[in-house]
Order: structure tokens, then sequence, then C-alpha cells
């Protein structure tokens, strides 16, 4: 595997500048978006790697083969982020899409990037039984960043507003689905620090939640491939 930084940023503005890596495994080109954040951003996020609360220093949205058939998805994240020269605390999470096709948008200083590929899609209240074997990786990749700090309540509440916002997002695109099976988030908001202001709510309707979702809303739709295109 050998993995290599394109020579320039795909899209470099506000909170959210990613880059665009590329590497090659199992004889396939495969590309990655990479959000080095730095100190002071506290993450919330449904990763395999890097997942749940805390503070975190960058993000990774791999992409892996359609094929996909290692069981330690944690593992393989963490050898792409040291291979990408991460290191310390971080948010890693893989997708079979193509990243080069993401959506990037921004509203009122929230910012969001989604990197969608709808082949496998439904509703999430189905009468099929779970399992407890890992998940296929990720098909909906959401990452969102707010300029301001937010409570633990407000940033549980910040998943599900961004949650509403691509499943809007995705009927307004012409899919009757809620999503993939496998879709993963990760919400970036400011460490608080003494004397700030820290946010207490998170819902579409709250100063930086209403921004988050239409951030996150035409992120979603830029990179979702219309219901007429295939998926």
């Amino acid at each position: 595997m050998t993995t290599a930084a394109a020579p320039l940023p795909r899209s470099a503005t506000g909170l959210l500048p990613v880059r665009s890596l590329a590497r090659v495994e199992g004889g396939e080109r495969l590309h990655a978006l990479l959000w080095r954040a730095g100190p002071g951003w506290r993450m919330i996020s449904s990763a395999v790697l890097g997942g749940g609360i805390g503070e975190r220093a960058w993000v990774l949205n791999a992409q892996v083969s359609h094929g996909y058939r290692r069981t330690d998805p944690d593992r393989h994240l963490g050898e792409l982020a040291l291979a990408a020269g991460l290191h310390g605390q971080g948010v890693a999470l893989m997708t079979a899409a193509d990243v080069t096709r993401h959506g990037h948008a921004h509203d009122e200083g929230a910012e969001a990037v989604a990197t969608a590929g709808i082949s496998v899609r439904g509703w999430a209240a189905s009468p099929r039984p779970g399992a407890a074997a890992p998940a296929a990786p990720g098909t909906i990749n959401v990452v969102a960043a707010l300029p301001v700090a937010l409570s633990d309540a407000a940033l549980v509440n910040a998943v599900a507003t961004a949650t509403e916002a691509k499943v809007q997002a995705l009927l307004e695109a012409g899919h009757d689905c809620s999503g993939t099976p496998t879709d993963a988030v990760c919400i970036a908001a400011r460490t608080p620090r003494p004397g700030a202001e820290l946010h207490a709510f998170g819902g579409p309707r709250s100063l930086w939640g209403a921004r988050l979702a239409r951030a996150v809303h035409r992120a979603v739709g830029d990179a979702a491939p219309a219901r007429d295109r295939p998926a």
C-alpha cells in the first residue's frame, strides 16, 4: 500500500479545508479526504476510529474498495492515518463511495462535507434482523464543523439535526429512503473555554442547529446522485 497527498487541496474554505489524498491498495487507486483541524476542537462521531465525544485534531474519510472484506476496520483506519502522517487523537471514517465527488457547503459559519454512494439504501425502521458482525464500510459520511462551543447535550442534538437534514436531502433528490445501513457522522465544535459562551442547543430551530442543517442539507444534496442517475 502506498499513500500520497494530492498536490493541491480540492477545497480550502472556512472551517473545513479538506485535502484530497490518494493511495494504491490491492492494485486499486483509492482516495481519502483529510481535515487537519488542529487543537481546540471537540467532536462527536459514530466512527469506528475516534468515535464518541472528545478532543480530536483531525478527520480522515477514507475510500475503500466495494468488495471490502477486512473485519478490523478500526485497525485499517489507524494504518491509513499513520500513512497520512496523522498523530494523536482523531476521527476516521470509511466509505465505498468515490470521495472525490464530495459535497461541500457552508451557511453563516457552519460548514459541512458529505460523501455519498447510495447503491444499498433503505429505511431505518426495517423488519430485517440486526447483525452483530462488523458492518460494511459507511456509504454516506457527513462531517460538519461549527465555530462555537456546544454542550454535550447540544452535540448529541446536532447529530440528530445533521441526520434529519441528510434524510431531507435524500428525499428531495428522489430517493425513497432514510439513508444506507452504514452511514456515519462527525460533528466538530470548538472546545469550551472559560468565559466563552457555551451553546446548549443544537436542534434545527436553534441558532447554530439551523445553520448546521442547511449546510448538511446542501452538502448531501450535492454529493448524492439523483434518482435518475446510477448510484
